[in-house]
């Protein structure tokens, strides 16, 4: 089985709904219905009301997006807006 062919899991640290977590949150939604369609889990942090949560686990700036599954772990920071940049940091290919 290829990494592309397994479940991923992702963890999506944001701020509340300012405008660049909610592209970020968008973006990932894309990516994943589009690649990944019943084979993703998405969890969300909310910085604001999990602040000591977001420090344990190293995060410093939102939006920030970690791939927890398949390993290796890989983080990404940012909107999620240029999806092939996206794609190679997780580890995906486009179809397309």
């Amino acid at each position: 089985m290829s990494q592309d062919e397994g479940f991923f899991r992702f963890r999506l640290y944001i701020a509340g709904d300012a405008q660049n977590s909610v592209e970020a949150l968008g973006n990932l939604h894309d990516i994943c219905e589009r690649l990944l369609p019943d084979r993703h889990d998405i969890e969300v942090v909310d910085v604001f009301r999990q602040p000591k949560r977001a420090l344990a686990d190293g995060i410093f700036m939102t939006p920030a997006l970690v791939r927890l599954g398949p390993p290796p772990v890989r983080r990404i920071i940012g909107t999620l807006s240029q999806t092939h940049t996206v794609l190679q940091a997780l580890g995906l290919s486009d179809p397309m």
